[in-house]
């Protein structure tokens, strides 16, 4: 994965359907499959910079971006930025090819 991996401890591809969080905050999201969301679990307190999130680099038709994982019921949610919407034309219902890599946080 060009752009994702430098620094990173895993790399995961999957599926996913875009939701819409219609919470006070309205944003899209990818839910991770629970058997990914099992692995970052066993590999959380390495890499979460609190409250459970976890850094990661990914990549979505293309398009390279820098995000925090969210924990949510027994999976992870990663946000879908606006800027990565709009330039990959993606919006809730949609099934989209995530490529991930988790990563140590920032400092």
């Amino acid at each position: 994965m060009a752009g994702i991996g430098r620094g990173t401890v895993t790399q995961l591809r999957f599926e996913a359907e875009v939701i819409h969080w219609r919470g006070p905050s309205p944003f899209f999201f990818a839910p991770l499959p629970l058997h990914h969301a099992a692995e970052i679990r066993r590999l959380s307190k390495l890499l979460t910079y609190g409250w459970g999130v976890i850094p990661v680099d990914a990549r979505i038709g293309g398009v390279s971006f820098y995000t925090s994982l969210f924990p949510k019921d027994e999976t992870y949610l990663l946000p879908l930025k606006d800027a990565v919407r709009k330039k990959t034309g993606i919006t809730a219902g949609d099934v989209i090819f995530v490529e991930m890599a988790l990563r140590p946080p920032r400092r």
